[in-house]
């Protein structure tokens, strides 16, 4: 499939998905999103890819360049009032897809934000497994300024990332945070100057990419599966777990290489 929203480059087992509707500051519509599910889906079970970084792109006009992450949805496609009740319906589904395919992608996956993420592009963001920002870059949520909701299941992680009290205000108010403040209070990783940003990430997507595939991909289904179970339930899953990840050839060769003193190689099996 040709993509006309999206750009994709895979190097080092990490898959760069660049957001490219520059001209829009990346504003999300219906084909940004059938083009985001079309590549995760392509590439959920393959070996190829151990780390999925999400990112921008960079807007250039008039000679002078400007960092774009996500601005949020179409705006312009909404007040056209050209979609029917059955078509918003539709929209804000493959919206939640999008979401709900990042955040149960079997690999870690890191948001690079490097311009601004607003509404649907900070939704974006909160269904990775890490959020990294420049330090020129702001993350918000304009909702309430709009008449609309956030969607992409930020009702549930944003109190997770920063409790019930500051989710309302940065809901109910739509303050916008740079990458300070969003280290700051928890929503963000680590912020960087945008002229190493990208390095900075690719090393962390680096050290994610040589640990074990099938460790990580148990980790991140049962780490964010905790906040719903009781110790008890959580100690049998991660029982479970553990004796499946002692039947595999990574973990022989995790303890093998412990042993020999030497880097292990793993190879998802």
């Amino acid at each position: 499939m040709d993509y006309s929203t999206i750009k994709y480059e895979i190097s080092g087992g990490v898959l760069i998905l660049r957001l490219n509707r520059p001209e829009r500051m990346n504003a999300v519509n219906e084909e940004m999103y059938g083009e985001i599910t079309d590549l995760l889906e392509k590439y959920r079970q393959s070996d190829e890819v151990r780390v999925v970084v999400l990112t921008g792109s960079v807007r250039s006009k008039d000679g002078i360049e400007k960092q774009a992450f996500c601005a949020g949805a179409d705006l312009k496609k909404h007040s056209s009032g050209e979609r029917t009740h059955a078509q918003k319906r539709q929209y804000i589904e493959q919206a939640h897809e999008a979401a709900r395919l990042l955040y149960h992608y079997p690999r870690p996956v890191i948001a690079a934000v490097n311009g601004p993420a607003r509404g649907a592009g900070a939704e974006l963001a909160f269904a990775c497994d890490f959020i990294f920002m420049s330090e020129e870059a702001s993350i918000a949520f304009p909702e309430t300024g709009l008449g609309t909701f956030v969607g992409g299941g930020v009702t549930l992680h944003l109190p997770r990332a920063v409790g019930l009290m500051r989710a309302k205000e940065l809901i109910y108010t739509g303050r916008i945070l740079d990458g300070a403040a969003a280290v700051e209070l928890g929503l963000a990783l680590a912020s960087y100057p945008i002229t190493i940003f990208m390095d900075k990430v690719m090393a962390f997507a680096a050290e994610l990419a040589r640990k074990a595939p099938l460790s990580i991909a148990m980790a991140k289904k049962h780490l964010q599966r905790s906040f719903l179970l009781d110790l008890e339930t959580v100690l049998q899953l991660e029982t479970d777990a553990i004796l499946a990840c002692m039947d595999t050839e990574d973990w022989q060769e995790g303890v093998e290489s412990f042993a020999q003193k030497r880097n292990p190689v793993f190879r998802g099996r």
